[in-house]
């Protein structure tokens, strides 16, 4: 078993209930659960976390890292690949 871990996490269990039932794309769906179980306390320890998501617990660690460093826009951020243009297309 994994000690618990402590997070502040500032948006509301409602704005984040909100969020999840508005959010279209299932890795920020994912990331939203997880932030209204912590916030809301049905989940305590990291490893709880990814047993429910099906994700190992350095996803769930980065995840949060993430969002301690840069909120919530941060975690939700869509990273857009960059496309490289070669000489021949």
């Amino acid at each position: 078993m994994s000690r618990p871990f402590k997070i502040e996490i500032t948006e509301s269990e409602e704005e984040l209930k909100k969020r999840l039932q508005t959010a279209r794309l299932a890795n920020q769906k994912e990331q939203l659960q997880m932030l209204w179980w912590l916030k809301s306390g049905q989940v305590n320890e990291q490893q709880e976390v990814g047993k429910r998501l099906g994700r190992d617990t350095s996803t769930v660690t980065r995840w949060l890292q993430k969002y301690r460093l840069g909120g919530l826009s941060s975690l939700l951020e869509i990273k857009k690949a960059l496309l490289c243009k070669t000489e021949n297309q």
